[in-house]
């Protein structure tokens, strides 16, 4: 090929390619010019900077070899790529230190060698642009539905023509027992996008909770007007799923709204979902009654809520049981995720049971702790009194309300408990004592003597050995082994300790022993940032 042939070819190859690629001509001319550079500094010498220019107007073509002017000599890394000052002020007495001298090269042909190469950078060029393209283009269409085609099936992975790419919908993102053959046509659900060496991967569903929330939004007016909002979705593909709705105008039923007339419009998502069974469910911001209707068709008769676990405790009458865990627990499970609730169920029986061996359990323990009678005991259970500790603090008041006490028995009762605490304390004051757990651990924020005897039971003593822990020490940890999970006990088992509380822990010893220095709240910054500005 001759550099020499009519310059309007060039011109019209990056035309051409740049329309059927769908990429910016510039950047077809830019790769032309890049592999015509690259063939000069193979003719020229690879160490010269050659750039090869392509006017986007006339086509005309042109080499230049560059060089920079540096200050001496000595500077001079590269003679091809740049030149002293003495030398460049003969050429032009005007040049400083930094200008860039231009030279014209002569055209040349092609080589069978230089070809191919030039062929392979344009290629490569073309090939990336096309990919940045395709990324750009479906980087922001994220949680939309696409139509595609299906191109093959490889080991369950099913490939989409999407027109101007590629979609793969993997095995655990497809619908089960629904067959894809080459040539349907599918919707999908894009829910990942990434940019990789090997292109762009868009990544496809119809499994996604977001497809059947997409669906609605299609079917559904008042969801894609925004007047109804799908709060949370839960799925077990091509079984059964849960949506929550919510209704910003209170005229409209979101219930009735998403099932339609007839049941026409919830019947055209769930004949594209493959015959997905989908209860509609009220959402509300009270979790206990968003939990409830979760739960449907079973009925519920209490909820307990335990906000600092996330967990719920669901009571149904015994014969509700069976509906509300569902087959295989998957109304429990569909429940649970759609509210965001760890719920454990419990029939009316079981929980009658469970709270009787509670109550005679307290009993036991006021009894025992205080000396009073099985009466007296059971009258301080069931006005609410659940540890010696809410007997011993709470307000004298409270004890004088309850119906046969008055000031001297009240009193009474709140000395004993005292008392018992006291004693208790003290016998654990000397286990940890007998342990050989220094008083300078008890002096760390957070430590009980419980806390202090259990990390004597595990060798630790001082505040250097706390200091030489980490948080899974405290915890516990889990470790694979031969495919399995095992669970090994921390120092603090059974003391619910959180990682942060852990880490704290740590961190005061550290800072007590001189490790590091105490960490400066961002709080404490700011307002000794605002005492020096004031200064200022």
């Amino acid at each position: 090929m001759a550099i020499s042939a009519n310059r309007l070819e060039l011109l019209s190859i990056a035309r051409s390619v740049a329309y059927e690629k769908n990429i910016d001509e510039a950047i077809v001319i830019e790769a032309i010019e890049e592999a015509i550079s690259k063939a000069a500094r193979a003719r020229y010498g690879a160490d010269h900077h050659i750039e090869a220019r392509i006017n986007p107007k006339s086509g005309e073509l042109t080499l230049k070899r560059k060089q920079t002017v540096v200050a001496s000599q000595d500077e001079v890394e590269n003679p091809s790529q740049q030149i002293p000052l003495s030398v460049a002020k003969r050429i032009d007495p005007s040049v400083e230190v930094g200008h860039v001298f231009e030279e014209d090269l002569p055209l040349f042909d092609f080589g069978r060698v230089m070809s191919l190469t030039g062929k392979q950078v344009i290629t490569q060029r073309v090939r990336e642009a096309e990919r940045d393209k395709q990324f750009e283009e479906y980087k922001d269409r994220v949680a939309d539905i696409i139509n595609g085609i299906v191109k093959r099936v490889e080991y369950g992975n099913v490939i989409v023509d999407l027109g101007r790419g590629e979609g793969v919908i993997r095995r655990d993102q497809t619908l089960p027992r629904e067959n894809l053959n080459m040539g349907d046509r599918v919707r999908c659900y894009i829910y990942d996008v990434r940019r990789e060496p090997k292109g762009p991967q868009i990544f496809l569903s119809r499994a996604h909770p977001g497809f059947m929330a997409k669906l609605f939004e299609a079917e559904v007016p008042e969801v894609y007007d925004g007047v109804i909002e799908i709060k949370a979705v839960a799925r077990d593909p091509s079984s059964r799923a849960k949506i929550a709705v919510y209704s910003h105008d209170n005229s409209i039923d979101p219930v009735g709204a998403c099932v339609g007339m007839r049941g026409s419009r919830v019947q055209a998502v769930v004949g594209e979902l493959g015959g997905e069974k989908i209860d509609i469910i009220p959402w509300s911001p009270d979790p206990a009654t968003f939990i409830v209707n979760a739960l449907q068709p079973a009925e519920v008769t209490k909820v307990v809520l335990d906000e600092d676990e996330n967990r719920v405790e669901v009571v149904v009458p015994d014969e509700q049981l069976s509906l509300a865990i569902g087959r295989r627990g998957q109304n429990v499970r569909l429940a649970s995720q759609l509210t965001g609730w760890s719920i454990d169920i419990l029939t009316e029986e079981e929980e009658r049971s469970r709270r009787e061996k509670e109550a005679n359990s307290r009993t036991e323990l006021f009894m025992g702790a205080i000396d009073v009678d099985e009466m007296m005991a059971r009258l301080l259970v069931s006005e609410g009194f659940e540890t010696i500790e809410e007997l011993a603090y709470v307000d004298l008041g409270d004890l004088l309300q309850i119906e046969g006490f008055d000031e001297d028995v009240s009193a009474e009762l709140q000395a004993r408990a005292r008392d018992y605490l006291e004693r208790a304390q003290q016998e654990l004051n000397a286990r940890r004592a007998a342990l050989g757990v220094e008083d300078e651990v008890l002096g760390l924020p957070g430590v009980t003597l419980e806390i202090a005897i259990k990390l004597g039971e595990g060798d630790v003593k001082t505040v250097e050995d706390v200091a030489g822990l980490v948080s899974d020490d405290l915890r516990g940890w889990f470790e694979v082994k031969n495919g399995e999970k095992t669970r090994f006990p921390g120092l603090l088992e059974g003391m619910n300790m959180s990682v942060e509380q852990a880490d704290a822990l740590i961190m005061a010893a550290r800072v007590a022993m001189g490790w590091v220095e105490a960490p400066v709240e961002e709080e404490a910054v700011e307002e000794a940032e605002l005492a020096a500005d004031g200064q200022d």
